[in-house]
């Protein structure tokens, strides 16, 4: 990100009035701009600190989980969360599940490896005390995403920083980012 000099840049001199002015591409290109809106994800942090800006969100690795359940449950059957986190829901024919891992450290951005023993030891143990007919299922797959998380408070951090009004945070929405993005891109 190029701006006028009010802030930090790794990549060359800016120029303009308090706001940035350009964003340069991996190519080197460079692209001028109105507006930059960060809504990075898990690698917003590394975004902001191209303007010099410290943004409190890390990426955190999650796991779902999906099985299979012969024995019958009622229909319809609400998303489920377990005084303990542990998640479920049905997503037809099969069900998925997951819970925030205890302890829950920062990730590499490309550490996408499955907490099998999340499953072993935290979720199935817990569904199956809440629900008797998941105490036989079958795990069929497993799957590891990043949460970008706002260490702060685990909200989303929406908006311009002081001083630079036209580079605007979206980001850290701690697993919420699919639900809150039609409001937040209206804003």
């Amino acid at each position: 990100l190029l701006t006028d000099g009010t802030y930090n840049t790794r990549h060359g001199t800016p120029h303009g009035d308090g706001r940035a002015t350009a964003v340069r591409l991996a190519s080197g290109a460079v692209v001028g701009c109105g507006t930059v809106v960060n809504a990075a994800g898990p690698r917003a942090r590394w975004v902001a600190e191209m303007v010099g800006l410290h943004l409190p969100v890390v990426p955190r690795v999650r796991s779902v989980f999906a099985f299979d359940c012969r024995t019958p449950v009622a229909d319809p059957f609400p998303l489920t969360i377990d005084p303990a986190n542990v998640w479920v829901r049905r997503e037809p024919p099969i069900w998925l599940a997951g819970t925030k891992p205890q302890p829950d450290p920062d990730a590499a951005l490309d550490d996408f490896a499955v907490r099998h023993d999340e499953w072993e030891n935290r979720v199935w143990p817990a569904i199956a005390h809440r629900i008797p007919a998941f105490e036989a299922v079958k795990l069929v797959r497993s799957w590891a995403g990043h949460y970008s998380v706002n260490v702060l408070d685990a909200n989303a951090v929406i908006g311009p920083p002081p001083g630079l009004p036209n580079f605007l945070f979206a980001n850290g929405f701690t697993g919420h980012g699919l639900q809150h993005a039609a409001g937040v891109g209206r804003g």
